[in-house]
């Protein structure tokens, strides 16, 4: 066989596959930590941003496939200042960040050189590949989170809420200091807000007022976080508790309704995702919760602008 159409077919596969791969990515994410405007264009603008690679990575291949030498040299190109962005944006760099991102960018340079010296044919398939792979990829995994979206309940209530059911019943903070929500009409919480350490989220409960509208300067001690089992028992979809059981020995949490972005407990259009809970694994670990029901363990001293928590009490009855 024609060695220049091995080396062809071989830049369209690992191409396609990676358009495909970004294709994967960037609807996942678009939907998991995306997705949190009121406004349908400015979600669009998200979606965008998020399509964004899996869109360059298409026109560089559809590039090389009309002009080899050209598009191989832009791709190639591009690697190397993808690579130079990727690690100039980590906080720390050694040799297991390095090692850990080669693999991602390395390769764009190699396909660059593949598409050079690469004809694949016939070419009619191959642009066929590489444009309708990853949409197809784009098409199977974004069905089921925008059916779910468009299908999330938010009441509007973002005052304290009782909220009862699976063996469990507490009063849930007001949107405010006991439940913060950085606002993403306002393009400075990008900047202004980090979310808050778990031993920050520890002590603003702990300075709650009674009402859970303000902060005291003193610890008042009527609200905290939330155990991990208290908020998976809690989850709800729909208007409707999803049976939330905690396992505590396995540390993982079932569900037999899927939870979602959902009233009472979650605010659908807050860029948060992540709550804190008051259980430990030990000194340095906590576990927190995502809107879907998963439970994660993380760094205690972790900050992310999609991480927040939502303080609760216990009923006083009369």
């Amino acid at each position: 066989m024609d060695r220049k159409l091995i080396i062809g077919w071989t830049a369209v596969a690992l191409s396609a596959i990676i358009s495909s791969l970004w294709a994967y990515w960037g609807i996942f994410e678009n939907f998991h930590e995306g997705w949190y405007y009121k406004s349908f264009a400015q979600n669009l603008g998200l979606t965008t941003r998020y399509l964004a690679l899996m869109t360059i990575f298409m026109v560089l291949s559809v590039t090389a496939l009309r002009w080899p030498r050209v598009g191989g040299s832009l791709y190639a190109l591009f690697g190397i200042f993808f690579s130079i962005w990727i690690f100039s944006t980590r906080r720390t760099m050694d040799a297991s960040v390095i090692l850990g991102w080669l693999p991602v960018t390395l390769p764009l340079v190699f396909i660059g050189m593949l598409y050079w010296y690469g004809r694949p044919a016939p070419i009619s398939r191959a642009y066929k590949i590489s444009i309708f792979l990853p949409l197809l990829v784009l098409i199977t995994f974004g069905f089921e989170p925008v059916i779910r979206i468009a299908g999330r309940v938010d009441d509007g209530n973002h005052g304290a809420r009782i909220v009862e059911g699976n063996g469990v019943k507490l009063i849930w903070a007001p949107e405010g200091p006991g439940w913060p929500r950085p606002d993403p009409r306002d393009s400075s919480w990008k900047t202004d807000w980090s979310g808050p350490t778990w031993e920050e989220a520890q002590n603003r409960c702990r300075h709650l007022v009674n009402d859970g509208k303000s902060m005291a300067s003193s610890p008042q001690n009527f609200w905290r976080l939330p155990t991990v089992e208290e908020v998976v028992r809690s989850m709800a979809r729909h208007g409707k508790n999803c049976g939330g059981i905690w396992d505590f020995t396995a540390a993982r949490a079932s569900y037999t309704i899927k939870p979602d972005k959902e009233s009472p407990l979650w605010n659908p259009y807050s860029p948060v995702i992540y709550w804190w809970t008051s259980t430990e694994k030990d000194e340095k670990t906590a576990y927190c919760v995502v809107y879907n029901g998963r439970v994660l363990l993380r760094d205690k001293g972790k900050r992310m602008g999609s991480q927040g928590f939502r303080a609760v009490k216990e009923m006083v009855e009369p």
